[in-house]
């Protein structure tokens, strides 16, 4: 059985966990199947609330159903199924400025998706889940096993 300590899950991937979409079954099968608490950064955390609140801006999902998915967030954090983690930021930003610069033209990453793997190589992440296929190559580039769950 995977580890989910070692695994750096993508927060746009992790939000089929909080709002239901295509990907929710399978998403929910996978995390399932894998133990321990998943690490989120804060950053992460704040780009999937802020995900959240597009979606009912751009209609997608109700407010009230919004408020229930950042409680279900804020709970699994509490409860240990999320672990809050933290980043050595001089040293993401200076890694994430260096993949750009490598790799971008190449992959045509996104600035975000740049962070989020220099995150996880400087969080020393054996996995990356992500649904980017840009952002999967990134992260197979620098050594990364992509999971697609």
């Amino acid at each position: 059985m995977a580890s989910a300590e070692s695994a750096y899950v993508d927060p746009s991937a992790l939000r089929s966990l909080y709002v239901h979409d295509d990907r929710s079954l399978r998403f929910c099968a996978w995390r399932k199947r894998t133990q321990g608490a998943l690490p989120l950064t804060r950053f992460g955390r704040a780009e999937l609330v802020n995900s959240v609140a597009l979606a009912v801006h751009r209609k997608v999902l109700r407010a009230d159903a919004a408020r229930g998915a950042i409680e279900d967030l804020d709970t699994d954090i509490r409860e240990g199924r999320l672990s809050l983690v933290d980043a050595l930021w001089r040293r993401t930003l200076d890694l994430a400025a260096d993949l750009s610069d490598r790799h971008t033209a190449r992959l045509g990453t996104r600035s975000l998706d740049v962070l989020h793997v220099a995150t996880a190589v400087t969080l020393g992440m054996k996995r990356f889940v992500t649904y980017d296929e840009r952002q999967g190559a990134l992260a197979a580039v620098v050594g990364m096993k992509v999971l697609i769950p």
